[in-house]
C-alpha cells in the first residue's frame, strides 16, 4: 500500500502522513516546503518526501500510488483553488480504477437544523466570520463537483464545525451528510480522529463517490 498525501505539512495532512506511517503503509508525502518535509519525516523510512507545488503536479509524481489525499488547504483569499485542486485531480484520473482519490472537505456542506439547511448559511450569517468564509463556501462547491464525477473512485470526508489540533479521540461519532454533536452538544473533530478516519477508510473500503463525516464522540 502506497499513499500520496498532498498538502502533507498542513494540519490535516501531517496527522494523515503520521497515522499511515505508523501502520506500515508508505507515504509520499508532498507539499512546498522542504524543511518542513524534512521535518515530518525525521528519520522515518515509511515517509518520502516530494517538495512541489500542487498544481505543478504531473501523472508521473503519482507512480504507484494507490490511494490519493487532498490535504490541500487554500488561504481565504485564494479558497477557489480548493475547487481548482480537485478538477485537476479528477481530470488526471479519469477512468483509472485502480487509483482512489480522498478529499478532505469542510463542515459547512454539512446539514444542521430541525430544516435541515447546510451549516455553511449558519458560517455566512455570522458577520465575524467574513474574513474567513470562503473557504467553508468553496469546500462547498468542491463537494458539489465531485458529487457529478461518476468514473474516479473518490471519497471525502468532512469534520465537525471545529477542526483543530489534538489526538485521536477514544471514541469516534460517525455520519454521512448531518452535522455531528457530541452528548455535551459539541461539533469538534481533532486532527488526530480525522487521520484516524481517514486511514481506516483506506485499509478498510467503504465509501466509493460518496462523502461522510466524522466527529470527537
Amino acid at each position: 500500500m502506497k499513499i500520496f498525501v498532498i498538502g502533507a505539512t498542513g494540519m490535516a495532512g501531517s496527522a494523515i502522513v503520521k497515522e499511515a506511517a505508523s501502520q506500515g503503509i508508505e507515504v509520499l508525502a508532498n507539499g512546498r516546503s522542504v524543511d518542513k518535509l524534512q521535518a515530518l519525516k525525521q528519520n522515518n523510512t515509511s515517509i518520502k518526501i516530494l517538495a512541489k507545488d500542487a498544481f505543478l503536479l504531473e501523472l508521473g509524481d503519482f507512480e504507484n500510488a494507490d490511494v490519493i489525499i487532498d490535504a490541500f488547504a487554500a488561504k481565504p483569499v485564494e479558497a477557489y483553488l480548493q475547487v481548482d485542486l480537485a478538477s485537476k485531480l479528477i481530470a488526471l484520473f479519469r477512468n483509472n480504477k485502480s487509483v482512489r482519490i480522498a478529499f478532505i472537505l469542510g463542515a459547512g456542506s454539512l446539514l444542521t437544523g430541525q430544516d435541515d439547511h447546510l451549516a455553511v448559511r449558519d458560517i455566512e450569517a455570522d458577520p465575524t466570520s467574513q474574513a474567513w468564509r470562503a473557504v467553508p463556501q468553496n469546500q462547498l462547491k468542491e463537494l458539489n463537483f465531485l458529487k457529478q464525477v461518476d468514473n474516479v473512485d473518490w471519497f471525502g470526508v468532512s469534520p465537525a464545525l471545529s477542526f483543530v489540533p489534538g489526538p485521536r479521540a477514544t471514541k469516534i461519532l460517525f455520519g454521512e451528510d448531518h452535522l455531528l454533536f457530541n452528548e455535551n452538544g459539541q461539533s469538534e473533530t481533532t486532527a488526530g480522529t480525522m487521520a484516524a478516519v481517514v486511514v481506516n477508510e483506506i485499509l478498510n473500503p467503504k465509501y466509493h463517490q460518496k462523502r461522510f463525516t466524522a466527529a470527537n464522540a
